[in-house]
């Protein structure tokens, strides 16, 4: 995959102090010229916590032997983890200012830790298993970077098999080589042809030495305590500054996660106390609800609280199918739609957000200006203090504030939502469906809505409902291990769609005659078709605008067929609008005439306040999420 850069890589080493250091040109403890450490854009490495290192030690023992994976990364030694661009979850592992090797999450469900060579180095001696001896002839060649062929393999330790991680030794047990077997251990020693191991990493035999020293956070912060005072002292003048600008009631927008966490103590440390401002998608973890709570309560700020409905989640998977990375309608039901409707409660007049958005989060977010107007939500302003801090700026920051943080992020996640979110890699996953009975929960109603839609267990085994389409890269990997994609169709309801004859008339006006292929809700429809014009109703025959509708049969009259093609595509989206309205509210705050409001979960309009402009039929999910297809 292609690099992905969204900054300046601003982390340095002391070698030293054998500390992480941030921008600075000199170590902020002995004030040494610190290196740059080399690794994969975009470069926000974050601290491993002890889970993460649990997990990436169990790994190296499962491939190495018992006792590997404290050698290679001993107690007391500071580690980051740099995640990088993957098929799946993928962390580059940074011990002493290097990286020491990648833990991967491959689909066939298992973790594998990609050796560097100086990790290698490190179980020279003490690996018991996944190490292959190279004959003397075939040192030179695969230091070179050439892979092992079988012929060059003189030894081998039991229980390697195709696509194992492997340690490539000399015959003197030095590590020369680390790479990926292609044969198992016996047509290692068999075959007279072929290549054994493809290398990835290559260097001259040495032994090793330890040059690492036991080292706490406490010893980061104070090497980094002068780098976390510019920037906080540049973001309590931002903070400031904006707030003179931009004269509204102010929040901090606080989602339970790290960012939020250090948006709201920059807050704290320019005096102010601001509210909190919390959505709670009803998809949240239950330790992200009420570490929210304590930390209001416990700092004794305000905690301004938006929720979604309870039901409207499962009620869209349903008709919608669930969402996916490229089908992402839950953020406009459960986030975007409460965060609408809280706003114009609390802040009629408007409102600033400060937000603790990232440059180094995503693409995206990399793109944002520094403060910006929402044009989802009216009146809101938003605001980044921490736009151009890294994910390290981040932590040391908070461990220097000894501030409590939301307790998954020692469960092995790095970024915090909902249970339910398509963006989690499958390595992630099984962090949270470790922890998680609301996840484990939701796994097995999307194990329901594919036996009920006939979609094969792999979909859901492999999470391939976070895609609509499957990306070709997946689909590789799925048909490497032996699953072969297909198309499904249908997997919801029918659209509604709205079929017109040709349309008839003269030079003055058109017609045009046609139906709807599903029978319409006339209750509903009567109050819908407000946002076309003022309706006149008989029964179940309704004028609007110069279109008729009685049951599902239409006639829709024109000036020209331009006219009559505009009506009809307002029309279809109104009637889809009001069939598949699941009352989430996104679109309440386009109307500028206080017509909109929620009545019995669904959206209702105040008929004698509505100006017929139609800015609200759009957004909606119900007119975005209608291609409901799922390729597997």
């Amino acid at each position: 995959m292609g690099a992905v850069r969204l900054g300046k890589i601003l982390l340095r080493w002391c070698d030293h102090c054998d500390l992480p250091l941030l921008e600075e040109d000199v170590c902020g403890i002995c004030g040494s010229e610190p290196k740059k450490v080399e690794m994969t854009p975009p470069g926000d490495p974050r601290p491993a916590f002890p889970g993460d290192i649990e997990v990436i030690r169990k790994v190296i023992d499962d491939q190495f032997g018992e006792g590997c994976g404290l050698v290679a990364i001993p107690d007391g030694r500071i580690v980051l983890l740099n995640k990088v661009p993957a098929l799946d979850r993928m962390d580059e592992v940074i011990v002493g200012g290097e990286v020491i090797g990648a833990l991967r999450y491959d689909l066939d469900s298992s973790w594998r830790f990609i050796m560097r060579m100086n990790s290698a180095r490190t179980l020279q001696g003490k690996a018991v298993k996944g190490c292959v001896i190279a004959d003397i002839g075939a040192v030179k060649p695969i230091v070179s970077g050439a892979n092992l062929l079988a012929p060059g393999v003189i030894d081998v330790h039991e229980g390697v098999v195709p696509g194992d991680e492997v340690l490539i030794l000399d015959p003197d047990g030095r590590a020369i080589g680390t790479g990926n077997a292609r044969m198992s251990s016996g047509e290692m020693l068999e075959s007279q042809r072929g290549v054994a191991i493809k290398t990835r990493w290559t260097a001259e035999p040495s032994d090793y030495i330890e040059t690492g020293r036991t080292k706490s956070w406490d010893d980061v912060v104070r090497a980094n305590q002068r780098i976390i005072d510019r920037r906080v002292e540049e973001a309590v003048k931002f903070v400031r500054k904006t707030m003179d600008r931009n004269p509204l009631p102010a929040v901090v927008s606080f989602s339970g996660g790290k960012d939020s966490l250090a948006c709201a103590l920059v807050i704290e440390d320019a005096g102010l106390k601001l509210p909190l401002l919390f959505i709670d998608t009803t998809l949240e973890f239950p330790e992200t609800v009420s570490y929210v709570e304590e930390y209001a309560s416990e700092k004794g700020l305000e905690l301004k609280r938006g929720s979604a409905s309870k039901s409207i989640f499962m009620e869209s998977v349903e008709r919608f199918g669930p969402p996916g990375r490229d089908f992402r309608w839950c953020c406009k039901t459960n986030k975007l739609g409460p965060t609408v409707r809280t706003i114009l409660e609390e802040f009629p007049e408007g409102v600033l957000s400060f937000i603790g958005q990232r440059r180094y989060e995503s693409q995206s977010r990399s793109e944002k200006p520094r403060i910006w107007k929402n044009p989802w939500v009216p009146g809101q302003v938003g605001a980044a203090p921490i736009q151009n801090w890294t994910s390290m700026h981040v932590w040391i920051y908070i461990f220097s504030k000894d501030a409590k943080y939301n307790p998954w992020y020692e469960k092995g996640l790095d970024r915090i939502g909902c249970y339910v979110c398509p963006s989690a890699d499958l390595g992630e996953q099984c962090f949270v469906e470790e922890h998680s009975p609301e996840f484990r929960q939701y796994k097995e109603d999307l194990e329901g809505f594919a036996e009920k839609r006939g979609l094969p267990l792999e979909w859901s085994s492999y999470a391939l409902w976070r895609w609509r389409r499957v990306p070709g890269s997946i689909k590789q990997e799925l048909s490497r291990i032996g699953v072969e994609p297909l198309r499904c169709h249908n997997v919801t309801r029918e659209v509604i769609e709205l079929r017109l004859d040709e349309a008839i008339g003269d030079d003055i006006s058109l017609q045009a005659e046609g139906k709807f292929n599903l029978p319409l809700d006339s209750a509903t429809m009567s109050n819908f078709l407000t946002l076309m014009g003022e309706v006149t109703r008989d029964g179940n025959r309704f004028t609007v605008d110069g279109t008729i509708i009685e049951d599902n049969l239409v006639i829709i009259k024109g000036r020209d067929k331009r006219d009559i093609r505009t009506k009809s595509e307002k029309l279809v989206k109104i009637v889809r609008k009001a069939d598949g309205c699941v009352g989430c509210g996104v679109c309440l705050g386009k109307c500028k005439k206080g017509a909109l409001h929620l009545e019995g979960g669904r959206l209702r309009i105040v008929e004698e306040r509505c100006v017929h402009c139609g800015e609200c039929i759009e957004p909606c999910p119900a007119l975005s999420f209608i291609d409901v297809d799922f390729e597997f």
